[in-house]
């Protein structure tokens, strides 16, 4: 198979600048067609792309750089599909057998994705056969790596390539039902929204310079009734905090009671070493008791330790997706000595994997990355008759594109005969909110879930971020963010700070 991409010859950007696509582990051969530029750009946009690039990415080259053609490239040969990324009409003498179209909130060619940037948002992104006009994938992109104008358009063609290798890979694509977010005016000129760009970077400068960013913190209540998952929402026993010693953050509370005793796990972040541990605190019938524990640190950043009972024995998951595998380690005495047992999946960037069993299988959930794009928006789901595996697969991996409910946020429940799972909502930012889903469709090749409720932070839970939600016996446990001044001094002389950088996915966890 030989793809070829037409790209616009006046707008060319090194995201372009490939000879293979990887598709399922092959690289197939890509071409590129250079067409005559069918839309002009805003004046002078690769100027502000290239202060962006000094300012926003510390000189670092990135995707929506330009690219230099010389020499001209050749064609290998004819194509059998085509990618056309202008929004020139499509040739109806060409040969090749497939022809796609990437559309931008429903609009071809990259100005719509530059104009749905400009309006404050990332665009969903359709993959349309231009044959006969059907929509062969759909997905939301996340922007936590998308650094100004430039670092939004770069993370949307990103996305546009990884769904584009899930359509050629043949495999069949769920299509989610996805609304396009709508926003008011024309959006701003690329001058503001560059110079606003700068504005936001020297704020978080700032920030953190006086404060640990992110901070986040663990709250837990008791709750005898109705919780979270019953209501719908935060309502209840008030939530306390857990005591964190401030140069250090708490996220991502996995409760447990085993032999009589009930901890939770969470990921303990120093913020002077930038690196994530597994650490624990046991609880009693009024809160915590004695101190925080480290279980469990390894060369690489740890975090999301997700806990499984299987054959009578413990085990954790915790999530290591910068070291590219997804491990599984043995409690050889509870709580604080684990050991790794075993390697389920490996040679992938699998965030907050999350595992349930459903109609004799066991589901292993996690945020999957293809090395590119958001850390955050795409869903991939793996099945095995045991823990230890073998894994396979989904047939439509990945199976979800969508910011808003992609993202593992805590275990599965069952409820009535239900199956839900807790889902990290980014739409608005990473780890804005948290969506309540129930899974209605699950099987080695079918995947559904509707989002039922949504869950942010207000006065039953005051801060920023709302990021995982886990329950054991009446202990019910969330985390999110808040401002952390690095000195008492700081916040004693500004007491009513408040700063909103953009939470970027904790050490791309």
């Amino acid at each position: 198979m030989i793809i070829e991409f037409r790209c616009e010859r006046n707008h060319a950007r090194r995201w372009m600048h490939r000879q293979t696509l990887s598709i399922d582990g092959r690289d197939v051969p890509v071409q590129i067609a250079w067409t005559a530029t069918a839309e002009p750009r805003p004046a002078g946009l690769d100027a502000l792309f290239g202060l962006e690039r000094l300012v926003l990415h510390k000189g670092k080259p990135g995707g929506a750089d330009r690219l230099t053609i010389n020499p001209e490239p050749t064609h290998t040969g004819t194509a059998d599909v085509i990618v056309d990324f202008t929004s020139a009409p499509r040739d109806p003498n060409s040969p090749a057998r497939l022809y796609l179209r990437p559309l931008f909130n429903g609009t071809a060619g990259e100005n719509a994705a530059l104009a749905a940037i400009l309006a404050g948002d990332l665009p969903v992104i359709e993959i349309v056969n231009e044959v006969d006009g059907a929509v062969l994938d759909r997905g939301r992109p996340s922007a936590e790596i998308a650094a100004g104008l430039s670092g939004g358009l770069e993370t949307v063609m990103a996305r546009t390539l990884t769904m584009v290798a899930a359509v050629l890979s043949g495999r069949p694509r769920i299509v989610p039902q996805l609304a396009r977010t709508a926003r008011a005016g024309h959006g701003r000129r690329p001058a503001d929204y560059v110079v606003r760009g700068l504005a936001v970077s020297i704020a978080k400068e700032i920030y953190r310079l006086c404060c640990y960013a992110p901070h986040w913190h663990v709250g837990w209540r008791f709750n005898e009734g109705a919780g979270v998952w019953q209501t719908g929402d935060l309502s209840g026993p008030g939530w306390n905090v857990l005591a964190d010693p401030g140069n250090h953050f708490y996220a991502d509370p996995f409760p447990i009671t085993w032999q009589g005793r009930t901890f939770v796990y969470f990921e303990d972040l120093d913020h002077r070493v930038g690196k994530g541990i597994i650490s624990a605190v046991e609880f009693g019938d009024a809160g915590p008791i004695g101190e925080v524990v480290p279980v469990l640190e390894e060369p690489w950043h740890l975090s999301y330790p997700f806990l499984i009972e299987d054959n009578g024995e413990l085990w954790m998951i915790p999530e290591s997706s910068l070291h590219g595998d997804v491990a599984l380690y043995r409690c050889i005495r509870f709580p604080d000595k684990w050991e790794r047992h075993a390697t389920l999946l490996s040679g992938l960037e699998l965030a907050d994997v999350t595992i349930t069993q459903h109609n004799g299988l066991n589901y292993l959930f996690g945020a999957w990355r293809d090395g590119t794009g958001g850390y955050s928006d795409s869903l991939a789901i793996y099945y095995a008759e045991q823990l230890l595996g073998p894994w396979l697969p989904h047939a439509s991996n990945p199976v979800l594109i969508d910011r808003a409910s992609t993202r593992p946020a805590g275990n599965f429940v069952t409820i009535d005969g239900k199956l839900w799972r807790p889902v990290q909502d980014c739409a608005d930012g990473y780890g804005a909110a948290l969506g309540l889903a129930e899974v209605v469709e699950l099987s080695p090749t079918t995947f559904k879930q509707v989002i039922r409720h949504s869950l942010r932070p207000g006065p039953a839970w005051p801060g920023r971020k709302l990021h995982t939600l886990n329950r054991c016996g009446p202990l019910e446990v969330i985390d999110g963010s808040r401002v952390q001044p690095k000195t008492r001094a700081f916040a004693s002389k500004f007491p009513s700070v408040v700063l909103s950088p953009r939470t970027s996915p904790r050490t791309a966890c």
